[in-house]
């Protein structure tokens, strides 16, 4: 089974589509027979996002510090949580557990990942797709200055194209998995 992790935010934001969005996400994975890994927290659109996958019958494993086990309050009812002693090795066994990579609307803490993943990814260490679902035009600007950046010489052309963005999910999970 192919397993997606998904980057995503402890908060639900203020727009309800994005939790909408990553309800959406959630239940397209399960559909498709696609796993979720993602934070392993029972809030904001991480939350939305495993029980949506969970309510369509989807197999579902988080990843949680420690030091956020009761912040973030821990999701219960997963297929598998992991606790682990630090964000490093969290992020590193979200990548281990996936195929590709998706960030949904979040914070710092979600663009953290994602510019890891990337990161790795300009550098060799994988050869992992990752996605930027851009709902409602969160990601436009982040997109522009990715761009901006190219234009300016400070990130190749080649390594922009490791990311896909997409604004509608199921077009940018068909390209994901395509890949």
């Amino acid at each position: 089974m192919m397993r997606i992790c998904v980057f995503c935010g402890s908060s639900t934001g203020l727009s309800p589509e994005y939790a909408e969005a990553a309800a959406g996400v959630g239940k397209l994975l399960a559909q498709r027979g696609i796993g979720l890994v993602y934070g392993g927290a029972s809030v904001g659109i991480m939350g939305v996002v495993a029980d949506a996958a969970l309510a369509a019958g989807g197999e579902v494993h988080g990843v949680i510090p420690e030091v956020l086990s009761s912040v973030e309050i821990a999701h219960g009812g997963l297929t598998e949580l992991y606790v682990v002693p630090d964000m490093h090795q969290r992020k590193a066994k979200m990548a281990e557990l996936s195929d590709a990579f998706l960030a949904l609307p979040g914070g710092v803490g979600t663009l953290e990942e994602l510019f890891e993943v990337w990161t790795w990814a300009q550098l060799g260490l994988h050869r992992k797709p990752i996605g930027l679902l851009d709902v409602g035009g969160y990601y436009g600007q982040l997109v522009a200055f990715a761009d901006h950046m190219v234009e300016e010489g400070f990130l190749r052309t080649e390594t922009r194209g490791l990311l896909t963005v997409g604004a509608d999910a199921v077009k940018l999970l068909d390209q994901l998995v395509a890949q």
